[in-house]
């Protein structure tokens, strides 16, 4: 009982300290750093709370069932078939409502183009989680090194946009011990053939929310396995101007996605360590490239 009220304690006590920081004012930007008011209330205790509402479909009939039993690697005909079709939403619907609805821009692509040989075998990027198509965007920005495969919340692929997601790259995490061992090896094949990787390590999508919120080591864990760098990645925001008035609110911002420098990991240094390092580093790169001076979240809660 006492161990049980002492947790109970320690979490009020590190919710208290985060309220605290935030009204404080410890987070700062650099002059000029656009800072959008998009009508969200940011919880200010809690980095890993779902906003979102789940839309999942009333009936039962045709649910995927996220167990061993599920295609994490599809080879049907169907699949195929629908992944034609796939090419041109994405890259035709989806690439114009990034470039008009949103008005993105991407910056820093040179700084892959020096590492092409230490990326021949696949990378982990890593990117903010903060509008509906931003791992679309994310595909625009390294599209010439391959296919990304991300993984998601299993129960958005019964929804509404299920079938987007699963031909945008989207691999549902299961929610089986045998959907698990099925997922670990989809990866290692997509690994094998040299395929990039896209995880979104602050875990949930919070709409244009401008701080680096902690992040989740799953994604560092995944890459110091396959031994591939990590590529920070980061949106910040623009005010709408111009035509771009004409595609959007006039309280909802346009996107730049910027590109850093891949992160390698040092092998000889311990694992534990080593995923620690590389996250700080990451989560350290994407304050830099989004024009954040102090940030109020730390950068893992792991």
């Amino acid at each position: 009982m006492l161990c049980v009220f002492w947790v109970i304690q320690k979490n009020i006590i590190f919710a208290l300290l985060r309220i605290s920081k935030m009204q404080f004012g410890t987070f700062k930007v650099k002059e000029g750093v656009c800072i959008p008011d998009v009508g969200i209330e940011y919880p200010i205790d809690d980095p890993f709370r779902r906003l979102l509402k789940v839309e999942v479909e009333d009936s039962s009939k045709g649910k995927f069932q996220f167990d061993e039993n599920f295609p994490y690697i599809d080879n049907s005909l169907s699949f195929r078939l629908n992944e034609i079709l796939g090419f041109f939403v994405k890259w035709i619907i989806v690439a114009a409502r990034n470039r008009f609805h949103f008005g993105i821009r991407i910056e820093g692509r040179k700084n892959l183009r020096k590492y092409r040989k230490e990326l021949e075998n696949g990378a982990m990027c890593v990117c903010n989680h903060v509008f509906i198509f931003d791992a679309f965007g994310v595909n625009q920005a390294v599209r010439r090194f391959g296919r990304i495969w991300i993984p998601m919340f299993a129960k958005h692929f019964n929804g509404k946009n299920g079938w987007f997601m699963r031909h945008a790259g989207g691999i549902p995490i299961p929610e089986t011990r045998g959907g698990m061992r099925k997922f670990n090896e989809a990866f290692d094949e997509y690994h094998r053939r040299k395929e990039w990787f896209l995880i979104f390590p602050e875990t949930v999508r919070w709409n244009m929310y401008v701080p680096i919120r902690p992040f989740k080591l799953g994604a560092f864990s995944m890459a110091h396995k396959y031994d591939i760098p990590v590529i920070p990645l980061v949106y910040s925001y623009r005010e709408r101007r111009g035509l771009y008035k004409l595609f959007g609110k006039s309280n909802e911002p346009c996107v730049t996605l910027h590109v850093g420098e891949p992160i390698f990991f040092d092998k000889d240094r311990p694992r534990k360590d080593e995923l620690q390092r590389v996250c700080t580093v990451a989560h350290k790169a994407m304050e830099q490239m989004a024009g954040i001076d102090v940030n109020p979240w730390p950068a893992t809660e792991d």
